[in-house]
């Protein structure tokens, strides 16, 4: 706290005395309780502020320390639910239901815990909180000024985080650089919070870009130097810098780095390019990274030796088994979408795969292919761009563009015993194939491509749209999944069935949902005469959540509506990848003994199907 001067914090909030010092505190919020990490990015945006915030929080989560992210995006949308992915790459759906930026997945990732809204925030939120407090009469007749009123609100959903997540450590990532006009509100009010919560109680991070012209042949600084003065201009010291670079940084550039910064060259981190990003956590601790932190902010009696020994044993087996040069398997997976040629559009299914390939000693050669130029493609087109593949992954998407490719790669694996994923569209459009190839309704659809089609086997029910409170808009966030038992959904699921049921009983797992159709009821009866399996439901009401086909008849072909790839992790991939790994391993090798690959993720242990 600023010697000599009032209590801020305890001045603060709705009394009616004037003061400058405005700045609501929430309940239960103890000042030096909470510590906060501030990351900000120069340069360019799109550098790796979240992947350096989370690398650096898992370390002191490592520690035992308590840790909670936030994500301050200043666009004015409420959140990144309607944000095309050529602009903002994919939308991250939270448990809750909260549509985010896809920074959060990888927090959720490297942290290995579940986020909620309140790690999330927009400019819009923000303005939106602090018009409707002053339309409830919350300012109390003062006029509502961006500073304090705007920076207070600011303040207090951090403050509100660190209380609600009983976090010791906030970690806060400004989205953008500190030169874009949107951000100068969040950059005022971090400054304003480390001033009132006092020495030691925010460190402050710039991330900064590091050039190398081709023509020059050497890295150049003064951008990066520029970027880092426009910091400290808005009142703003860093305390560490992060130089993203192609190579490893220089000496030469650190030593500019920290002589124009006042910043030690110890803690100033190159973050070069590297094959994973789940090394960088290490290459912090070897830097010492996590230590000059635990300094700063006066965490050191915090920590927890066990626990960091355990976790960094755990994370450190993770790590090394990523090195493809070790691999046992080399596998052909593509990934069918008409954002193909975006991967930050599937960049969860991406890490997905990554973590199983990781997981079961296999070298994951990813084949982007764009269903758009598919639609029109005929069978023997598909088959040329399928067959040397050995898993295909439908992913989720809105619209009828590429659908009708979409649906050909489906018959295509469904028909050559080609390992099959399909999710959320991916899921209906498997139901459309088999409804159009297997139960004969040759013109089968989704009301969302085709409103007038005869055969609706993917509709918006209105029955459906009051289940759960939809009211027409998109089923969003964790729901449960009732699994029947004896079917491949149960097998790949098996270490999630609670101690308390038998293997032949039912039980729920949980999934994360972003989809607005659902598989019409009145059709469920002919689809399973044919021979499709719906393994899981709705535990009350009549929604099909998972099908497959008996593994006796296809080595690997499965949907969910939901998506997997948002709840996969480094440490505990999700189970339909993993199924969907081993069986293209044994599709791409199958003169492998089955118990090489793996006795845990193939349902069929000697023989392939059809054998």
């Amino acid at each position: 706290m600023p010697h000599n001067e009032p209590d801020i914090l305890a001045s603060a909030g709705h009394k009616t005395t004037e003061t400058e010092f405005y700045s609501p505190i929430p309940e239960g919020y103890q000042r030096g309780r909470h510590k906060f990490v501030v990351v900000m990015g120069t340069v360019m945006s799109g550098l790796g502020k979240g992947i350096f915030s989370s690398s650096l929080a898992k370390l002191l989560k490592d520690k035992g320390l308590r840790v909670a992210p936030i994500k301050m995006e200043g666009y004015l949308n409420l959140d990144s639910g309607t944000l095309n992915p050529y602009r903002h790459g994919e939308v991250f759906v939270l448990d809750d239901g909260m549509e985010t930026d896809m920074d959060l997945g990888t927090y959720e990732r490297m942290l290995d815990q579940n986020l909620t809204r309140d790690n999330f925030v927009t400019s819009g939120q923000i303005y939106k909180r602090v018009l409707d407090k002053e339309r409830h009469g919350g300012y109390l007749g003062r006029d509502v000024q961006m500073i304090p009123h705007v920076t207070g609100e600011v303040k207090y959903l951090l403050r509100s985080l660190a209380v609600k997540q009983n976090a010791d450590v906030v970690f806060v990532e400004v989205g953008g650089t500190v030169g874009d006009f949107e951000n100068g509100f969040y950059i005022e009010a971090l400054r304003e919070l480390a001033f009132e919560e006092g020495p030691g109680s925010v460190c402050f991070v710039g991330l900064t870009y590091i050039i190398s012209p081709q023509a020059l042949g050497e890295q150049k600084s003064k951008a990066a130097q520029l970027g880092i003065k426009r910091m400290m201009e808005l009142g703003v010291q860093p305390h560490m810098i992060a130089c993203r670079c192609r190579n490893v940084v220089t000496p030469k550039v650190i030593e500019k780095i920290a002589m124009f910064s006042n910043v030690p060259s110890r803690r100033v981190f190159s973050m070069h390019d590297r094959k994973s990003i789940y090394s960088i956590p290490e290459a912090m601790h070897k830097q010492g990274l996590d230590i000059e932190i635990l300094t700063l902010l006066n965490l050191h009696q915090q920590v927890q030796p066990a626990h960091e020994d355990a976790a960094r044993q755990e994370w450190s087996g993770f790590v090394a088994n990523l090195s493809t040069d070790k691999r046992k398997f080399t596998v052909n997976v593509g990934i069918t979408g008409k954002y193909a040629e975006l991967r930050d559009a599937y960049a969860s299914i991406d890490k997905a795969l990554e973590h199983c390939g990781a997981k079961l000693s296999a070298n994951v050669k990813i084949h982007w292919l764009d269903t758009t130029e598919m639609d029109d493609a005929s069978p023997a087109r598909i088959a040329e761009q399928l067959e040397p593949l050995d898993g295909v992954i439908v992913p989720g998407g809105f619209g009828h563009r590429g659908t009708e490719g979409k649906a050909s790669c489906v018959r295509y694996c469904r028909e050559n015993n080609t390992p099959y994923l399909g999710i959320c569209l991916g899921f209906q459009m498997a139901v459309i194939d088999f409804a159009r190839n297997v139960c004969g309704l040759a013109d089968a659809s989704s009301t969302e491509f085709n409103p007038q089609t005869a055969n609706p086997v993917i509709s918006e029910l209105p029955e459906q749209k009051k289940i759960e409170g939809l009211g027409g808009t998109m089923r969003l966030g964790g729901k449960d999944v009732l699994v029947k038992p004896g079917t491949l959904a149960a097998f790949l699921y098996a270490d999630h069935r609670p101690k308390n049921k038998a293997a032949g009983d039912p039980f729920t797992i949980r999934e994360r949902f972003r989809h607005r159709y659902e598989v019409d009821p009145s059709y469920i009866e002919t689809l399973e005469s044919h021979g499709l399996i719906f393994s899981g439901r709705h535990p009350q009401q009549p929604i099909m959540q998972i099908l497959e086909l008996p593994i006796e008849k296809h080595p690997y072909f499965i949907g969910g509506q939901f998506h997997p790839e948002l709840t996969s992790r480094p440490l505990h991939p999700s189970p339909l990848f993993m199924g969907l790994m081993a069986a293209s391993i044994r599709h791409a090798h199958p003169d492998v003994p089955a118990q090489q690959i793996s006795t845990r993720w193939l349902p069929l242990a000697t023989q392939p199907a059809g054998a």
